[in-house]
């Protein structure tokens, strides 16, 4: 079969690499029938997740058909279509009694292109298949439902539910890519009275607009003005990070209010200066986080229920064979206008 193989930094090639087998008793081996590129896939690019070693198929958001299952799984059969969750949960760990799949202990957690071959092919395993995938409801197409592999429930999880977004709040979005327009849909459920979205791309500013935030602003047109012109000079109830690089971790930490909430989602390569001079007597809460995915079967509830519109997220479509071009595709969103990628089988 042909798979996106790492390289190293800088490195990579869809390549012939040998068919998945199952491995464990509760394995499954799924057809990749839609996938797409994540930002983390561009920071493993990058050589900023030294975990992942050269000759790893890369990927981690994927629907698929069932092919095969193991001995021990009983919830999926050949012949259903799936979502293949971003993580992968053992069920019976600490971490995963309490929900928390992302720190699994029994081998789960992100480790779908990461620790072992990723959904980046043309067929992928499925580790702890009962637990890790999601049968689909047949009203939900299959571009749709890969928006709820990893961006929706980390936006939902890591964003607006660890940033605490109530009725009436101002939330400041920072960075908005996918990850940043999914916490922007999201953090709509909960009816804030301000969405502010920052980012130096203009298309993306417009594509935020879109979904729902209400005043746009770059990074150089002062935010933090704009922001404290909302809110009485305060400053936002909850500013969540979805960069990832140590300009927006400060921004971020400038735009919160005494007693607000800054909520990480980026995925940092580099240290950011934690500016504890200025906040020790702020009583700012900071969180940080890997999804779980505990929120995947509610989201697929309501997307199936038409209370989530994600449609509007993809902008590039390619066969899954074009996976290269796809890459510089959304590698490259200042000049492609991408946001999110889609990769179908033929």
């Amino acid at each position: 079969m042909k798979a996106l193989v790492y390289g190293g930094p800088g490195q990579r090639s869809w390549s012939e690499v040998p068919d998945p087998t199952i491995i464990e008793p509760t394995d499954a081996i799924i057809r990749v029938d839609t996938a797409t590129i994540c930002g983390t896939d561009l920071h493993i690019l990058a050589g900023d997740v030294p975990a992942v070693r050269p000759g790893r198929i890369l990927g981690h958001e994927a629907v698929g058909t069932v092919q095969e299952v193991g001995s021990a799984v009983s919830t999926i059969r050949p012949g259903d279509r799936v979502l293949a969750s971003c993580i992968t949960a053992c069920g019976r760990c600490r971490y995963c009694r309490e929900g928390s799949y992302g720190q699994c202990l029994a081998g789960g957690g992100w480790i779908l292109g990461h620790r072992i071959d990723g959904v980046q092919a043309e067929r992928a395993r499925i580790p702890f298949a009962d637990l890790s995938t999601y049968k689909l409801p047949d009203g939900v197409s299959d571009e749709a439902a890969v928006l709820l592999t990893d961006i929706l429930p980390t936006s939902y999880e890591v964003g607006v539910l660890n940033g605490r977004v109530r009725p009436g709040d101002t939330v400041a979005v920072v960075g908005t890519g996918p990850i940043g327009l999914a916490a922007i849909l999201t953090a709509k459920l909960y009816s804030p009275g301000h969405i502010v979205a920052i980012d130096r791309a203009d298309s993306r500013l417009e594509a935020a607009k879109q979904a729902g935030a209400d005043l746009t602003i770059r990074p150089d047109q002062d935010p933090l003005a704009a922001v404290r012109g909302l809110t009485d000079g305060l400053g936002a109830d909850v500013v969540i990070e979805a960069v990832g690089t140590p300009a927006s971790f400060e921004l971020c930490a400038t735009l919160v209010r005494p007693g607000g909430h800054l909520a990480n989602i980026g995925v940092h390569g580099k240290p950011a200066t934690l500016h504890l001079e200025d906040l020790w007597i702020r009583n700012i809460t900071i969180t940080t986080g890997l999804v779980d995915t505990s929120s995947t079967p509610a989201l697929l509830r309501m997307l199936a229920g038409g209370q989530l519109d994600v449609g509007s997220m993809i902008t590039h479509r390619f066969p899954l064979a074009d996976m290269s071009r796809a890459y510089d595709t959304f590698a490259d969103p200042a000049h492609s206008g991408a946001l999110k990628v889609v990769l179908s089988r033929a």
